[in-house]
């Protein structure tokens, strides 16, 4: 494994750019003659645009995304170079072209970076624009990328996953269950495991994690914050959830799930062995895709419900951000303005994966229709998506919004950390619940005194 790929978000960030290896933008070519002004902006676009982004679970949206950016390019003579990486490796990219100062016009990632608000420009009228032609920057969208704080849109979403329940129908009403609600989880637990089919929800430093046990802690009234966007870790109600998860941990799951990356609870049911995972529909689409024979066993449904109801958050939030440092600022901004534009096409040619994330893009009721047309079985399946993308899923940060103390949070991992060191009997939930909300505080008031909170 390359250097990149040891080093972590975190110990960039502290490191404040110490180490950090310079990231050139890729591909650079002879430019070609200028195209006319940005419609928006009245300036001129010519020569390069360089933008990374990650390898989509969905091959089908890569295939569609590179030819339609080489095909934008030429319509705007712009020489478009376009890089895919790991999404496990966006994070310390990005911060090591923000410690060298250097890097793409264009970095996607799959959560919103808000704690390099001061790295990139104000995203606002991007949003602006493709407002005034497809409707409303949804909700999630607005408190995902908007600083209310410093009044500034440190990025623009083009798209948003919804985060179901895919569970193997098979498997769960031959022991005489459902996953409705967490009880019902936790009493199948035993069951499924002792038939070979644990669940799948990890305690890792990963993505999936975090997105799954924080969605969690909502179910149980547990928040990071308020809608003020100040620290509020419930004690009580945390401590509930935690020990929780650690029972269904302890009768019904694997200790694999503490080392597991993005990509291993799918591979975990691909392999056939997961009875249920939080996840994207990827892992629906992919058994499909393969002709797995439990394929058509592969149902999804809206989180399971816990005392404080059903919330859930969204799987990946695809956010773009132009840095201040960007060579081709305009380019940059008129591709994001079409890329946003063409979200419907960029729906469907995910297979459903991406929802837009302005309201007429590709409206909800279109989506339906499109979902209720899908030929897989059991016929219907993924109609349930809008009702999860509209009805319960929120944003990182619920009921407050996306900032640099949240994305320290997240992006640091506390929340698989406080699960983790319970299942693993190194610490009580009292204990931990204790130790990760201290460290929130801490992390809260030094953004605070930095006026980005």
């Amino acid at each position: 494994m390359s250097d990149e790929g040891r080093l972590s978000r975190r110990e960039l960030l502290k490191k404040a750019g110490a180490g950090a290896a310079a990231v050139g933008a890729a591909g650079a070519g002879a430019p070609f003659a200028f195209a006319g002004p940005h419609k928006y902006t009245g300036r001129w676009l010519s020569g390069n645009l360089s933008l990374i982004t990650w390898v989509h679970f969905v091959p089908s949206y890569d295939a569609w995304f590179d030819p339609w950016a080489q095909q934008w390019g030429q319509q705007n003579d712009v020489q478009v170079t376009v890089e895919h990486i790991n999404n496990t490796l966006l994070d310390t990219r990005a911060a090591a072209e923000v410690a060298a100062q250097s890097g793409h016009d264009l970095f996607f990632n799959l959560h919103p970076m808000a704690a390099y608000e001061d790295q990139v420009i104000n995203h606002a009228p991007i949003v602006q624009e493709v407002a005034k032609t497809h409707g409303a920057y949804m909700p999630i969208a607005q408190a995902s990328t908007y600083n209310v704080k410093t009044k500034k849109y440190f990025a623009v979403s083009d798209s948003y996953v919804p985060d179901p329940v895919v569970w193997r129908y098979d498997l769960w009403t031959g022991i005489g269950a459902e996953p409705n609600t967490w009880e019902h989880v936790l009493k199948a637990a035993p069951k499924l495991k002792a038939i070979g089919h644990p669940i799948g929800i990890g305690q890792s430093q990963e993505l999936d994690s975090n997105m799954a046990l924080y969605a969690f802690l909502m179910c149980f009234g547990s928040f990071l914050q308020n809608e003020n966007n100040r620290p509020d870790l419930n004690t009580k109600k945390t401590i509930e959830a935690v020990n929780f998860m650690v029972e269904i941990y302890k009768t019904g799951e694997d200790p694999a799930i503490f080392a597991w990356n993005p990509s291993s609870n799918n591979n975990y049911l691909y392999a056939g062995t997961a009875s249920m995972i939080l996840n994207a529909i990827s892992a629906t689409r992919t058994p499909e895709s393969l002709n797995l024979p439990f394929s058509k066993d592969l149902w999804i449904w809206p989180i399971p419900a816990g005392p404080n109801g059903r919330l859930g958050l969204e799987h990946l939030m695809g956010c773009w951000n132009i840095w201040k440092f960007a060579q081709n600022k305009a380019n940059a901004e008129k591709f994001l303005v079409d890329l946003l534009k063409a979200g419907k096409q960029a729906t469907l040619q995910s297979q459903l994966y991406n929802f837009p994330t302005f309201t007429n893009t590709f409206p909800f009721k279109d989506i339906r229709k499109a979902a209720a047309a899908d030929p897989h079985p059991p016929k219907g399946k993924y109609t349930i998506l809008t009702t999860i993308a509209e009805k319960y899923t929120h944003n990182i940060g619920y009921p407050g919004t996306m900032n640099p103390a949240m994305d320290e949070v997240f992006s640091t991992f506390l929340i698989p950390q406080m699960f983790a060191q319970v299942s693993q009997g190194k610490m009580t939930a009292a204990q931990s619940v204790a130790s990760i909300k201290s460290q929130v505080n801490t992390i809260y008031k030094k953004w605070e005194a930095r006026g980005a909170v």
